[in-house]
């Protein structure tokens, strides 16, 4: 009775029910599917040095795009009434925009309308359905769902591939993935996931149990000893922020701000820099080669540093692009910066940069509302958030086409977005026309019979 109640106060708790996806949320859980599980294994026959094969335009995604888009758009205008967009969603949107626009200023605009329609359709695929998805609908255990479908075929996977064991490539089994990394990442939100079933009982329990072994086991078969690290870290990291907040009643979003600005005043007094930290990670102090990508990049950013070279019209657009005539040695075959950051920077300049740490912190922001009534959800949003945010300080994956981690911080993000408005629990319209129960413990309770000078007296 007592939890009836509960959850009659608190609109934002869904009530119990046996489904885990309503019809709408299919759409978004497919475009996880597409991207973690579909185009990888498209790609198996390709080999992990073979980059014309990896890199070129599948017509798989040219029919699965377009369809997918065409029937969320017919979702949302057939439910405009239940449509609504929280700050989290217009500055995605703005983000979108942005890039959209730079069509007009790209290197390449060929190319570059071509990636931001595909962009256009994969966020559209992804928002829209999910926004007029039904509140009892799970989209973490829909996630879930995917990653432990993943997690099962790279096992399989594993036990008959053998390992990348090429020159110049950390040794690492790849699982359906083209390269180590991918499955490292893969398991490091499989991990993260299996968490949130461990706090529910029975099968979910057993199911999550079994799947963060799996997920372990996949972590130290990749050799990727940074997704290793982040997942068990991230975690520690969000429940840390979490408490933090609500102790102190400063937004998550400030807490994280405040921590690269502590970093820096701290480097600059100190001298210890990210160079040293890279150092005593992987045994050098240029992250495995990337600040020599780096240095090149931020050279390439001084040139355009407003609004960029355009949306995905850098790397990898034709033998004239400015990252084959002007990078030096190996740098010309990179595919991005190993930066999410960067590669924003180039891309879209500063104009980008700022809309994307808008929308990151707007996220962040929104888990914190929601922390306020659901914690355990809000922490492995905030997991999975930070450890994507993390991960881009190595390897580019904002708003690059249907990349894995991208897809999912984009369905986290649309998650958050779904409580906004329910971030404050509102009293239950029925219970409010209720007599007022009077309390029946303390020192102030006064019967009804009982004079007030009698009481007072006690």
């Amino acid at each position: 009775m007592y939890e009836a109640v509960l959850r009659s106060q608190r609109p934002g708790l869904a009530a119990p029910s046996g489904r885990v996806i309503d019809r709408y949320a299919i759409i978004p859980l497919l475009a996880c599917v597409y991207a973690t599980i579909a185009f990888p294994l498209i790609l198996v026959t390709c080999s992990p040095t073979d980059s014309a094969c990896l890199l070129e335009a599948r017509p798989e995604s040219k029919i699965f795009w377009p369809i997918l888009s065409a029937v969320a758009l017919v979702i949302a205008l057939r439910n405009r009434s239940r449509l609504r967009f929280p700050p989290i969603l217009i500055i995605l949107f703005a983000y979108l925009a942005l890039a959209g626009a730079s069509v007009a200023w790209a290197f390449k605009p060929e190319a570059s309308g071509i990636r931001f329609a595909q962009q256009a359709m994969i966020i559209a695929s992804i928002a829209l359905p999910a926004i007029v998805a039904s509140r009892s609908t799970d989209l973490l255990r829909g996630l879930f769902w995917c990653f432990f479908i993943a997690a099962v075929l790279n096992m399989l996977f594993v036990m008959g591939r053998p390992p990348i064991d090429v020159k110049f490539a950390t040794w690492g089994y790849p699982g359906y993935f083209s390269g180590k990394n991918y499955l490292g990442e893969c398991a490091a939100v499989a991990f993260l996931l299996a968490l949130h079933e461990l706090l529910h009982p029975g099968r979910r329990r057993i199911l999550g149990v079994i799947t963060a072994l799996m997920s372990v086991a996949l972590l130290l078969l990749s050799n990727s000893k940074t997704a290793l690290a982040l997942a068990l870290l991230v975690p520690a990291f969000a429940w840390t922020l979490l408490k933090l907040s609500r102790a102190t009643r400063v937004p998550v979003w400030v807490i994280v701000v405040s921590i690269p600005i502590c970093w820096m005043v701290f480097s600059s007094v100190t001298g210890f820099s990210m160079n040293r930290v890279s150092y005593m990670l992987y045994g050098d102090s240029t992250f495995t080669g990337r600040t020599i990508i780096w240095d090149f990049a931020n050279m390439q950013i001084a040139k355009k540093p407003l609004l960029g070279w355009g949306y995905q019209s850098f790397w990898l657009v034709g033998p004239d692009a400015p990252s084959i005539v002007e990078a030096p040695g190996w740098v010309k075959d990179m595919p991005n910066a190993h930066n999410g950051y960067e590669d924003t920077l180039l891309e879209l300049g500063y104009a980008g940069f700022f809309l994307l740490v808008a929308f990151i912190l707007a996220t962040i922001h929104g888990i914190g509302r929601l922390a306020r009534f659901d914690l355990s959800r809000a922490w492995i949003l905030l997991s999975i958030v930070l450890y994507v945010a993390i991960t881009n300080g190595l390897e580019s994956t904002w708003m690059r086409g249907f990349e894995m981690l991208w897809v999912v911080f984009v369905i986290a993000a649309v998650e958050a977005a779904r409580y906004w408005g329910q971030a404050r629990p509102a009293a239950n319209p029925a219970i409010a026309r209720r007599p007022a129960m009077r309390r029946i413990h303390g020192p102030r309770f006064r019967p009804p019979s009982t004079p007030v000078n009698v009481v007072r007296s006690r």
